[in-house]
């Protein structure tokens, strides 16, 4: 059984007189007069047996055996005033973890998140990449969080028990590197694709409200363009980076790429694309939804996604 401690406050006293070698130093610090510093330090010297000052005309002279205690005492202050400071980071720190695709992480959603954390310091945000949050699920039905708190979900809309909003709507385009308008067969019409590998993000499935090359050839009014050749895909930042390399053309979702557009490493060659049923919603349950740091989120990422 540990061995019974002076009451803090007397220890308080004592070190304080002791660094200020002042009673009336030590009670302004302490925000109390100098009769209860004077008071507390005599309390603790019958409690402790010995003599902790020898008063002197020009202020306080600490004993030797105050001077043998006051380095651990200083210590143990310096100890408790940092396991004090470590619950208060605790208690301001709210951690939430956030679920996305793994292509709308990469292209999206990561190259922006320094502007959520340099505006929320104190929320702790973990980033969770996984396929889950495409719509697998069963019309209706509740959606998988995949152990995630809020997740941008490309779908339908429809999760019940669950606060909803859309994002963006999404068109497949087709998207290609500046390099395909030139060479022995410049692709300036969709029928120019006869010429050059299609890329296929297997993700875009017509099943999961995507849009397949038969889809938007068909759209566009184009036959005799072989659709079974090309790449494929399960993921649509490879597919992105394969057409940047000039391997083909992607049909894939301007939003995503929207930095490698910015800065000339794709272009949308035809001013044409597919609508989509489906749409990228910030989904989070309906009971989680007021909770700071996910509605701190929300505000975020809503923000963002009207600049786009």
């Amino acid at each position: 059984m540990p061995a019974r401690l002076p009451p803090l406050n007397a220890l308080r006293a004592f070190e304080a007189a002791a660094r200020h070698l002042s009673i009336s130093r030590a009670a302004a610090e302490l925000h109390v007069t100098p009769a209860a510093v004077s008071h507390q330090i005599r309390a603790l010297e019958h409690s402790l047996g010995i003599k902790l000052f020898r008063r002197l005309a020009r202020g306080l002279e600490p004993t030797e055996a105050a001077h043998a205690c006051l380095g651990k005492l200083r210590a143990g202050f310096a100890a408790m005033a940092e396991a004090v400071d470590l619950v208060r980071a605790h208690t301001r720190v709210q951690r939430i973890t956030v679920g996305a695709a793994p292509s709308f992480a990469d292209k999206w959603l990561v190259p922006r998140i320094h502007r959520f954390v340099s505006a929320y310091p104190d929320i702790d945000l973990r980033v969770a990449a996984g396929m889950n949050f495409i719509d697998e699920r069963a019309e209706g039905s509740r959606p998988d969080f995949g152990g995630a708190d809020i997740a941008i979900r490309f779908g339908t809309g429809d999760y019940p028990d669950c606060k909803a909003e859309k994002l963006f709507s999404v068109a497949a385009v087709p998207m290609c590197s500046p390099r395909l308008l030139r060479g022995a067969h410049p692709l300036r019409t969709p029928a120019d694709l006869r010429h050059h590998s299609l890329l296929h993000d297997d993700t875009i499935r017509t099943e999961h409200g995507g849009a397949s090359w038969e889809m938007w050839l068909e759209a566009a009014g184009v036959q005799g363009v072989d659709v079974t050749r090309g790449l494929h895909f399960n993921h649509a930042s490879l597919g992105l980076d394969a057409a940047i390399d000039g391997i083909g053309v992607v049909l894939g979702y301007p939003v995503l790429a929207a930095a490698d557009i910015a800065a000339g490493r794709l272009l949308m060659p035809f001013d044409f694309g597919v609508p989509l049923a489906h749409a990228y919603y910030l989904v989070s349950a309906e009971v989680d939804a007021a909770q700071p740091a996910i509605a701190a989120f929300r505000a975020w990422i809503t923000a963002e996604a009207r600049a786009v």
